[in-house]
C-alpha cells in the first residue's frame, strides 16, 4: 500500500510540469520567445526558460516539493507545491528575482484555506536546483527561511525540461 502512495506522489508531481495547463504555459512561452526573435529581439533579456524540480523526502519518499520556474532576464516567476503525506498541503505561486546563481522569491501560497507568504531561497547552477531550509521561528511560531544555513534542500529535474544558458 505504501508503495502505490509513493508512485502516486511522484506521479502526481511529473504532472504538475507536463499538466495540459502547463502545456498550453508551454506553448506561450515558445510563442513569446518566437516573436521576439522574429522581431529582431535577440538579447538574453528576451529569452524566457521554464525549468521543473522536484524534491522527495520522509520515510518512504512519500512526501514531495515541486518547483516550477519561468525566468525572463533577472526577473523569476513560477509555482511551488508542498505536499506532505496525510496533511495539508502548500500550493502557490513565487515571484522573485535572480542574481548569478541565487534566487530570493516570495511564496505566496494557500494552505488550510488561508493565503499567507513566506521568503525563500534557491540556488541554480546547470540543472540543479537546491534551496536554503526552513526553520520555525521560536518567537513567532512560523516557518522562514534559514538565512544562516547552506543550500542543502537538493532538488531534481523533471519533466523533460533543460535549462539553456541560464
Amino acid at each position: 500500500m505504501k508503495n502505490i502512495a509513493v508512485s502516486l506522489v511522484a506521479l502526481l508531481a511529473i504532472a504538475a510540469c507536463t499538466s495540459p495547463a502547463s502545456k498550453n504555459k508551454d506553448a506561450a512561452i515558445k510563442n513569446a520567445l518566437v516573436k521576439s526573435q522574429s522581431a529582431g529581439d535577440t538579447s538574453h533579456q528576451a529569452a524566457i526558460t521554464s525549468l521543473c524540480f522536484v524534491h522527495l523526502e520522509g520515510t518512504n519518499q512519500q512526501d514531495s516539493t515541486t518547483v516550477e520556474l519561468s525566468i525572463k532576464g533577472n526577473a523569476v516567476t513560477g509555482e511551488m507545491h508542498w505536499i506532505p503525506y496525510g496533511k495539508d498541503a502548500r500550493k502557490g505561486i513565487l515571484n522573485g528575482t535572480r542574481n548569478g546563481d541565487t534566487i530570493r522569491a516570495m511564496w505566496t501560497f494557500k494552505q488550510e484555506g488561508m493565503t499567507d507568504t513566506m521568503a525563500v531561497n534557491f540556488k541554480l547552477k546547470a540543472n540543479q536546483l537546491s534551496q536554503k531550509p526552513l526553520r520555525v521561528n521560536t518567537t513567532t511560531g512560523r516557518q522562514q527561511t534559514d538565512e544562516a544555513a547552506g543550500y542543502s534542500v537538493e532538488y531534481q529535474p523533471y519533466g523533460g525540461r533543460r535549462p539553456d544558458k541560464i
